[in-house]
């Protein structure tokens, strides 16, 4: 998954905790680059209760990781990628069919 600000891939950590860190922005998991983390906009979902964009979204959920509330993910906005059914509201692929396409590519098939 790139950073959803400026696109980047995440690669392999040295050793240690990566430098990348997650959010959590109009209900969907985001990664963030350590360049982006340094900008102060990036729009990032709030915890209603400690104001921390320390969020993380799975399962329907939205957990701070500051204070430990949980709510359910807002109806109606997009599911985290966590989340991801066959398909989005949208039309666009969901995780099952990402996994599809990837393994019939890996062991040559065709749909």
């Amino acid at each position: 998954m790139p950073c959803f600000s400026c696109g980047a891939r995440q690669t392999d950590p040295v050793r240690g905790v990566s430098p990348w860190k997650r959010g959590v922005r109009r209900e969907t998991q985001v990664l963030i680059c350590p360049d982006c983390q340094r900008a102060h906009d990036l729009d990032l979902d709030t915890c209603a209760a400690c104001g921390s964009v320390a969020l993380i979204c799975r399962l329907g959920e939205v957990e701070c990781r500051s204070c430990g509330a949980v709510r359910l993910a807002r109806a109606g906005r997009p599911a985290s990628a966590g989340n991801a059914a066959v398909t989005g509201g949208s039309g666009t692929p969901g995780l099952a069919d990402e996994v599809q396409a990837a393994l019939e590519r890996v062991l040559g098939r065709t749909r």
